[in-house]
């Protein structure tokens, strides 16, 4: 089993909208960086623990947690002219863009990027690296534990 960050804008998809969806999956659509395409398209297995990031936004972090629930699959998007993700060069037949549908686990209390600069033992994460602009981004599994172990103890005090 794998852990990953998964960047969503929240004015795109929120943890609140993952909520409302059917059966709380969303597909992980239009990521346009070749690393991130690779995490999903290669890496990723269903099952893997996914931590739910609002990026770009007023209070960026961690909104909840979810799991990764199909394997990857041709981003619908990059064949849709007119579409933000169309994508010229992809085609049927030799797509470029994949995504995974990702299921909600939990909405937790927020973890913000700055209380998670500031928590000793989370300084090798990813997200918290000089120059990370990945929407994707793998979790070492003891960071993984350590921010598990932040959310329950934020969620006893709600």
């Amino acid at each position: 089993m794998r852990y990953w960050l998964m960047k969503s804008e929240p004015s795109d998809v929120s943890i609140d909208d993952l909520a409302t969806l059917p059966n709380q999956t969303v597909d992980w659509y239009g990521v346009r960086n070749y690393q991130a395409r690779n995490f999903m398209r290669d890496q990723m297995q269903v099952g893997d623990g996914v931590l739910f990031y609002h990026s770009n936004c007023e209070n960026p972090g961690i909104a909840g947690i979810a799991v990764v629930n199909s394997t990857a699959y041709p981003d619908r998007l990059q064949f849709v002219k007119g579409n933000k993700y169309f994508d010229p060069k992809s085609s049927l037949e030799t797509p470029r863009w994949f995504n995974v549908d990702v299921k909600l686990v939990r909405k937790t209390k927020l973890l913000s990027l700055k209380e998670m600069r500031n928590t000793p033992g989370l300084e090798n994460l990813r997200i918290l690296q000089r120059g990370n602009r990945l929407s994707i981004t793998p979790v070492d599994p003891r960071d993984w534990e350590l921010i598990m172990k932040i959310l329950e103890s934020n969620e006893s005090f709600q």
